[in-house]
């Protein structure tokens, strides 16, 4: 398929988005889920994916069970026939030739399905998905079984200084905000879950009404909708999850944690910005120039070019439901790590005070529009976007307006934002290694 379609479609498919964004279409399933479409006849492929606002930001007091609901999904479904287990579910999504997928963050859980678009191969593998999107068995062997693996997952983290700083860094960051929690738990709360807890999230967030179906592929709007109708159209309406609180920003502080690792992991931020803040062009066009294009940044020239201090340093806006991190960080050998931390920090004050200069300002417009058509060439990239734009209730015409909301960036608008944004009152920093044991 790869070489009768790939090369000419995926050449049609990028001129097209290089000129105008894809047209998103936009309804609601019967039961309440909202759907997004864009028709994709290219390729004589599908690509499906919804996601509920069922992250571990809606673990309460029991971190990990997003987390494990959602690996527990493909474990067991409930069909009319009887039950399937994980390797039967997995060997009818092969024979479909479908692929099959399921993830947490913090924010959200998705499941996602690619197949050819023929209808015989098509529908079952979206019966499939929807039996266990609708009715997960959740078995108690596969639960122990993957709250172990979790287990051992997390006393394996234990051990990196990479895992230990960005726990700590989040739980220094966000106090007692949903946002601090582990989305992969803590050995304490993951040994303390049951399968009880997961059907009882499940029936609470895996419902319409907290729903978004995004759908790429080689369909019409009919089809489209009778596929958004077979996927969720079963599930039950519920209601939506309730608006997560605002980020109450922190003062400074910072954490040293020994660690007999030959490296230091420096980790240094504060709270940022969410997915529809007013400043988000300004601070992602600064923050390209500062710290998130690699190795021409600012923070990797003065660490790195400059002084050798670090093979990868670098800054990233998260941006999410509420005001993600935004987080600078490097590793340096621990004889280094002060001198290291003080340049990332005189780099960030010279930012924030000076902003960028005309020639950085272009060549960041340059790097960031001249790629934006590649971040767009496939089904799947463009799901990712649908998903994106569905999930956070962004504006349909967000992929048509990104480019030339980029280019309408300006020094001042950079030096405003970072100056009102960036404050050293409120920056966390998580220190890791020095050689000691902990």
């Amino acid at each position: 398929m790869c070489a009768k379609y790939g090369l000419l479609a995926a050449l049609v498919f990028v001129a097209s988005i290089a000129q105008a964004g894809p047209a998103i279409q936009h309804w609601q399933t019967q039961n309440g889920a909202r759907v997004y479409f864009v028709p994709a006849p290219e390729l004589p492929m599908v690509d499906v994916r919804v996601v509920f606002d069922a992250g571990s930001a809606r673990d309460a007091d029991k971190n990990g069970l997003a987390a494990l609901t959602g690996a527990m999904l493909a474990e067991g479904v409930k069909t009319a026939t009887g039950e399937l287990n994980a390797d039967e579910i997995a060997e009818r999504f092969a024979s479909l030739g479908a692929q099959f997928g399921a993830g947490a963050d913090r924010d959200s859980a998705s499941v996602s399905l690619r197949s050819l678009a023929e209808a015989r191969l098509l529908q079952p593998a979206l019966d499939l998905m929807a039996e266990v999107l609708r009715a997960p068995a959740f078995p108690a062997a596969a639960f122990e079984r993957e709250r172990n693996r979790m287990l051992v997952g997390l006393r394996q983290q234990e051990q990196s200084p990479g895992a230990i700083a960005g726990k700590n860094f989040y739980k220094a960051l966000y106090a007692d905000h949903p946002y601090a929690g582990e989305p992969g738990g803590t050995e304490q709360s993951v040994g303390r879950l049951t399968r009880e807890d997961i059907a009882a999230f499940h029936g609470r967030y895996y419902v319409a009404r907290n729903a978004v179906v995004a759908i790429v592929g080689a369909l019409n709007r009919a089809q489209a909708e009778a596929l958004a109708e077979q996927v969720a159209g079963l599930l039950p309406s519920g209601e939506r999850a309730p608006a997560l609180p605002a980020v109450a920003p922190q003062a400074a502080q910072t954490i040293r944690i020994p660690h007999p690792s030959t490296q230091t992991h420096i980790l240094m931020g504060q709270t940022g910005m969410s997915r529809d803040d007013p400043d988000y062009f300004p601070l992602l066009v600064g923050n390209h120039i500062l710290g998130g294009n690699g190795l021409v940044s600012r923070i990797s020239n003065e660490i790195r070019e400059k002084r050798g201090l670090s093979y990868s340093a670098y800054s990233y806006f998260a941006p999410m439901r509420v005001a993600g991190p935004y987080t600078l960080g490097l590793q340096t050998r621990n004889d280094k790590a002060d001198e290291a931390l003080q340049v990332l920090l005189d780099t960030l004050s010279n930012f924030v005070a000076q902003g960028p200069t005309a020639k950085e300002l272009k060549a960041a417009k340059q790097n960031i529009t001249g790629g934006f058509a590649l971040r767009l060439d496939s089904n799947s990239k463009l799901l990712d976007h649908l998903a994106l734009i569905a999930f956070y209730d962004l504006p349909l015409d967000y992929l048509d307006t990104y480019t030339q909301r980029v280019e309408q960036v300006t020094l001042a608008q950079i030096k405003d934002a970072f100056q009102r944004r960036i404050k050293p009152e409120q920056r966390v920093t998580v220190i890791v290694g020095g050689g000691a044991q902990p």
